[in-house]
This record gives structure tokens, C-alpha cells and sequence, in this order.
């Protein structure tokens, strides 16, 4: 499939040695940011060199770049806090997961003690949240701490996922906020029943201390981005429904106490931790993991947050980017030869309406999942296409307008399919009677 691909230049960023010598330029100006501080009050992040700097992309399609220092091993520390939410979305489902912990930004520090006016934690991107969310994981899925490492690994594509037990061991002596906030949410009967407050602290501090590479963790983010599915094995790894959510709660409370800004400057889900990393999804293009250990007065890093600021004013990757009014931005994305101002409904419409695209999804596909009656009329009474044709997720138009609850064009594909099989079988019985009369003929 990539060979396929890669000759008929269906990548999703076809010339992407233009668009990597564009973010090595990116990498280097950041490099240039010497501000910031290293982060010491857990000892063993506190070792590394303030001069390490590394940026590792891969997109959906596979293609993977990296720059600096992208080989050495890093704790997720915060960075794990909405791979084990989506853990527990995908598991338990999202009603019951928010049984427990909300979905607002808190307005205040992420190690705040701090309760919404239900007497549950603001999100879980917050310590409060995260360390119900390690209970939920601990006590209702059973889940050890190496099978969350295994699945992490599968969002890995099998790549690095290690483990540092110094900085656990530092996490357990110096995380006195840590054990107030478990002893409050305990008091405020935040934790399922039956939770062991210090066992979740514990599992909570084991989650902090998995190591990725910013390699590995850019195939993590591009699962994210892939819609569950990573790019590397081509195996689903999450739901639909986990990623929707988990990026949701990235974009509006993922980088501490600056997801406000960072959500208007650069409009993409993102989370920090406070060893330098920086996870950052652009949804159906590419994951990335930045990684520098200097940190801002808000503890995200310097570097990491300039890179992010500088990739989304070159290009149109912000959430409410609009081609027709952003001009000068440039979409990797689009083929040379394109329209800019088109969009992706005019170019399936523009091409025949049997063509897939890059995810083998066709234009019915398109807008099954967005509503489009007329469209669908339109493709289905006009053109006859195919109801029967699934992308590479194995989904069918109907599959996609019953998944973003399109009741009606639900209703109009599955009678669709059914004349459509009539029909077919009709046609079928016609070329085999045309090829018995032939041979009758012949005889």
C-alpha cells in the first residue's frame, strides 16, 4: 500500500521533502531559544541538559522525519495523562469514564485542589482527574502496569516504550501535592468503590514514569491523528469514540495553564508534560512529539511551544484555518496542481464520483458522514454508485451516517441497497440469460 501510494504521489503530503526541509528551518530557529528552566523538583528530570532538543513526525500514511535529538529516552510524565484516558474511553466507554471526572477547563493550576460543583475533578488532563482515571484503569479493568505498556507500544507501532524506575522512585518521595490531592479526592468520594487511594497514587506515578523517544511518541500521535489506527502496523488500537473525546479534552485543557492561548494561537489538540515533551496531533495528517527539558514560567517548553506556534503560521494546520482567507499560508496538503481555494467536497465532486481517495473512502462515503442529503440523492438516483464500496477501515457509506447519527440518511442508503442488489441481481440474470442464448445460438 505505501509503494502504491508512493508512485502515485496519494501520500497525504505528497512533496514531503519540501515540507521536512520547511520544519528542519522550524527546528533551528527554536534551537535558537535558550529562556527557561529546567524542571528539579523531581530529581531525576532535573539531569538533563538544558541544550537537548528533538522534533520526530509521522503521518497517517507512514512517512516518518526526525531532527535533533530523537533517540533518547523520555518520561511522558503529563504527556501520559490522555493515552490513559483514551485507555479508559475505549474500555469502559465515555458515560461511565464521566461518572467521575468532568469536562470543563478548571481555570486554575493543574495540581490545584480543586473539585467542579459536582464534587468530581475538572478534566483529566488535570492531576486530579488523571489520578481517577488511573483508578478507573487500576481497579475496574484490572490493568497492570506493563499491559498499559503493551498498549502503548501498539500505538507505537512496536516501538520504543520503556520504563524509568529512578524517576518513579522520585515521583513516589517528592509528590507531597500529589498525596494531598488523593487524600481529598478520597475524602469528596471521587475514586470508584473499593479504590485503594495509594495504590491509584502509585499506578498514577508509574504512568508518569513510561518512556517513549520522541520517534515512538510521534507514532502515538499520529494513531491519535489516524483516528485509532496506527500508521505504522495498520492495526485499530482505539475507538472512534476515545479519540474524538481524548483530542476534545487535548484542545481545550491540554497544556496546563496555557491551553487558552495555545488553542486560539495554534488551534490544535496538544499535551505537555513537565520533562519537555510536547504531543501534538494535526487530526488527518500527522502526530509529532517535540521534546526539550527547558520549561516556561507555565511549565510547558520553550522550545517545544515555539516550534508548535511557527508549524501552524507557515501552515494552514489550525483548526479554523480557511483557505478562501488565508492566502499566504501554505497547505502541504495539497497537490500542486490543485485549486487552493477548492475543498475536499468540489474535488470529489470534480473527479468521477467512483474515485476514492487516500483512505479509500469514495464521495457517497463523504457525505453519508456529513448529512448531505442532496448529495446523497444525487449520487445514489444520478450516478448509481456503489452503497457497497468500505474504506480502509472496513466501513460503508450507511456504516458512517448510523456512526454520526444521520438517521435519515441512513434510512434512504439502506433502501438504496437494497434496489441497488435487486438491481444487480437483475443484471446478473440478464448477462447469464444472454450468454445461454448465445451459446444456443451457436449450437
Amino acid at each position: 500500500m505505501l509503494l502504491s501510494k508512493a508512485f502515485k504521489k496519494k501520500f497525504i503530503i505528497p512533496d514531503f521533502e519540501k515540507f521536512t526541509h520547511q520544519i528542519d528551518n522550524m527546528y533551528d530557529r527554536a534551537l535558537k531559544h535558550e529562556t527557561g528552566q529546567v524542571a528539579d523538583y523531581i530529581p531525576q528530570l532535573a539531569k538533563f541538559s538544558p541544550d537537548l532538543w528533538g522534533v520526530s513526525l509521522c503521518t497517517i500514511d507512514g512517512q516518518r522525519h526526525s531532527v535533533g535529538d530523537t533517540k533518547i529516552p523520555i518520561c511522558l510524565q503529563s504527556c501520559v495523562k490522555p493515552l490513559e484516558y483514551a485507555i479508559a474511553v475505549h474500555e469502559l466507554g465515555s458515560e461511565h469514564v464521566h461518572r467521575y471526572v468532568g469536562k470543563e477547563p478548571s481555570g486554575l493550576k493543574f495540581n490545584q485542589l480543586s473539585l467542579n460543583d459536582e464534587d468530581k475533578p475538572h478534566n483529566p488532563m488535570v492531576n486530579a482527574g488523571a489520578i481517577v482515571i488511573s483508578s478507573l484503569i487500576k481497579l475496574l479493568l484490572n490493568v497492570m502496569l506493563l499491559q498499559v505498556m503493551d498498549f502503548l507500544k501498539s500505538m507505537a507501532g512496536t516501538e520504543y516504550v520503556g520504563f524509568s524506575n529512578a524517576t518513579f522512585q522520585s515521583e513516589r518521595e517528592t509528590g507531597d501535592r500529589n498525596y494531598a490531592i488523593g487524600y481529598y479526592l478520597k475524602e469528596k468520594k471521587c475514586f470508584p468503590d473499593n479504590a485503594d487511594m495509594i495504590a491509584a497514587l502509585d499506578f498514577y506515578f508509574q504512568l508518569c514514569s513510561i518512556e517513549v523517544t520522541c520517534e515512538s511518541g510521534s507514532v502515538m500521535a499520529a494513531t491519535l491523528a489516524n483516528g485509532g489506527i496506527c500508521p505504522i502496523t495498520g492495526d485499530r488500537v482505539l475507538s472512534a469514540e476515545s479519540i474524538r473525546n481524548t483530542l476534545s479534552l487535548m484542545h481545550s485543557c491540554g497544556m496546563y495553564d496555557l491551553s487558552g492561548q495555545f488553542a486560539f494561537h495554534v488551534g490544535l489538540p496538544a499535551k505537555s508534560g513537565v520533562s519537555g515533551a510536547v504531543l501534538l496531533v494535526v487530526p488527518n495528517v500527522m502526530g509529532v512529539m517535540c521534546w526539550s527539558p527547558p520549561l516556561d514560567r507555565t511549565g510547558n517548553s520553550v522550545r517545544g511551544i515555539h516550534f508548535c506556534q511557527e508549524l501552524v503560521s507557515h501552515f494552514n494546520f489550525h483548526h479554523y484555518d480557511n483557505l478562501r482567507h488565508f492566502a499566504k499560508k501554505y497547505d502541504p496538503r495539497r497537490q500542486s496542481n490543485d485549486d487552493p481555494v477548492s475543498n475536499s467536497h468540489t474535488k470529489s465532486f470534480n473527479h468521477s464520483t467512483f474515485e476514492r481517495d487516500y483512505d479509500s473512502r469514495t464521495p457517497l462515503h463523504v457525505a453519508a458522514a456529513e448529512g448531505h442529503m442532496d448529495a446523497v440523492l444525487f449520487l445514489t438516483e444520478i450516478c448509481k454508485v456503489n452503497p457497497h464500496m468500505k474504506d480502509r477501515w472496513g466501513n460503508t457509506p450507511v456504516d458512517d451516517a448510523m456512526q454520526f447519527g444521520h438517521d435519515v440518511v441512513v434510512s434512504v442508503l439502506q433502501k438504496y441497497e437494497e434496489k441497488y442488489c435487486d438491481s444487480e441481481a437483475q443484471s446478473h440474470a440478464e448477462e447469464q440469460k444472454a450468454m445461454l442464448d448465445t451459446l444456443k445460438s451457436a449450437a
